[in-house]
């Protein structure tokens, strides 16, 4: 029974519940239509977006614009070239950014899209790759595609039938759908992944190597195995790193001693002014090499429960430290 809307100025709150769980009903039920109609035509869509040497343009008005546009922003981040082209703009010029190495996604739901369907002779003229996603296989835009991907549903979330809901669903769902099997034909990794989004959080950590953060030069705290007690706390006050590495003359790390090891020291009551470094350090501590990422110190911290790490060069000399507020101020963690 058709749902009609409720009086203007009246809400009815389980009314509004029980649209809520039909527009996740219906939406789940286009998705899963996808599902059975989903063949050799997809493959041969992924096929031919591989071979293109170009750009994947895609192209649609209205709601299916919008889609159009989150589809190509997606394949875009995850390796395949792709830009958005407003339809109407292309009839009054934008068509001269689409080239013959290029392959065209054009996505309409009714596939009779007036500023759609106009630009149709020109791409085919130009040679131009045509992938459909349509919701009606008889359209003007389904007859002129090279390959069809039908997204059709049988009815909108809207009470009306009338407002692009689970039509627009179905169409971000295959615009998904296009991405993940593209990424994985091409071998794309998370490195890569993390290039195309420098600012975001997976990106500082796949791109952001300890080199970039670590302290260096005076600000590593370390002082030589028989250095008296009182100036290894000199040592560890002066840098605020919470330790200091015990190293030796060629500044190979052989010991170190934290903030936690001086705590456990006054607990047991031990006498401290006649103490050397060599006496209350950690011998062979953890070290890291400072070519790797700043997110394997992270990782190494925390599975060994310890606040800061020695970084050590190809030769095993230390060359810097960090802890976990380095981390933290460089977003890593």
């Amino acid at each position: 029974m058709t749902a009609h809307p409720a009086p203007q100025g009246s809400f009815d709150a389980q009314r509004a519940l029980r649209l809520a769980h039909d527009t996740f009903d219906i939406e789940a039920a286009a998705v899963q239509g996808l599902k059975r109609r989903t063949g050799d035509t997809f493959a041969r869509a992924v096929q031919a977006i591989l071979a293109v040497r170009g750009r994947v343009v895609v192209t649609g008005m209205g709601k299916s614009g919008h889609i159009g546009r989150k589809i190509a922003a997606t394949l875009a981040s995850t390796g395949t070239p792709a830009m958005f082209v407003h339809p109407a703009e292309a009839s009054h010029g934008d068509l001269g950014m689409i080239k013959a190495i290029d392959l065209v996604l054009a996505i309409s739901n009714g596939g009779e899209s007036d500023e759609l369907t106009a630009i149709l002779p020109v791409l085919k003229r130009q040679g131009v790759p045509l992938v459909a996603m349509t919701g009606n296989p008889a359209s003007t835009l389904a007859r002129h595609a090279d390959i069809l991907l039908d997204c059709g549903v049988e009815k909108e979330a809207c009470p009306l039938n009338l407002a692009p809901t689970a039509s627009t669903t179905a169409q971000v769902a295959l615009g998904d759908a296009l991405a993940v099997a593209l990424l994985d034909a091409r071998g794309f990794r998370p490195e890569d992944f993390a290039r195309s989004h420098p600012g975001g959080a997976l990106g500082r950590k796949l791109l952001t190597h300890l080199a970039d953060v670590m302290r260096t030069g005076e600000a590593v705290p370390r002082v030589g195995p028989d250095a008296p007690f009182t100036e290894l706390m000199r040592e560890i006050s002066r840098a605020g790193l919470g330790a200091s590495a015990i190293v030796d003359a060629q500044d190979r790390v052989l010991g170190i001693f934290t903030d936690g090891d001086l705590r456990r020291l006054i607990e047991k009551g031990a006498d401290l002014r006649g103490l050397c470094a060599r006496d209350v350090m950690h011998a062979n501590p953890r070290t890291i090499s400072r070519d790797v990422l700043a997110v394997e110190a992270a990782d190494l911290m925390e599975a060994h429960r310890i606040t800061s790490v020695l970084v050590v060069d190809a030769d095993a000399r230390l060359c810097g430290a960090v802890n976990s507020n380095d981390l933290m101020r460089a977003k890593v963690i």
